[in-house]
């Protein structure tokens, strides 16, 4: 769950976030709690122009952050740009795992593109929700799809 809130007058987009809930354990052996932190970064035509990050949460798949993340985004902006959010598990020994990802702006898909409008809408207050994490392999196949549909067209 995390809350979009934007401010036109400061040009300043907050996104908190608030908690997580049943992440998927990302150990082979499926026994620890992991180490999930999240990853927020600011897109503008598929490239990413700024990452933050909140803070590590230790043996927990139901983490709790309430941390704030802010991004300076003028007003005549604010239409190109999306988030990408991804719930990242964070490993000593190899790689961070990516547990799931989700992303809102307005040309994101339903809640994604929902919230957005809505955050839009009601400028300067907190607009929360739920989202739903996307597999990174799910998110991949279909960015793939839809480029081969691309490709094909332009073809």
């Amino acid at each position: 769950m995390f809350s979009l809130c934007y401010l036109p007058t400061a040009g300043r987009l907050t996104i908190t976030i608030i908690k997580a809930r049943n992440l998927k354990a990302m150990d082979i052996t499926g026994a620890s709690g992991g180490y999930p932190y999240v990853k927020v970064s600011l897109m503008c035509d598929g490239r990413r122009l700024k990452k933050r990050k909140t803070s590590t949460k230790r043996n927990t798949l139901n983490p709790v952050y309430n941390e704030a993340i802010v991004f300076d985004v003028p007003p005549e902006s604010i239409d190109q740009i999306s988030l990408l959010i991804a719930v990242m598990d964070y490993d000593r020994v190899g790689h961070n795992e990516v547990i799931g990802v989700c992303r809102v702006g307005s040309e994101a898909e339903s809640l994604g593109r929902d919230h957005w409008s809505e955050m839009l809408t009601y400028p300067r207050k907190p607009i929360a929700h739920w989202h739903p994490l996307v597999e990174v392999w799910s998110a991949l196949c279909t960015r793939c799809f839809k480029l081969k549909i691309h490709l094909i067209k332009v073809l």
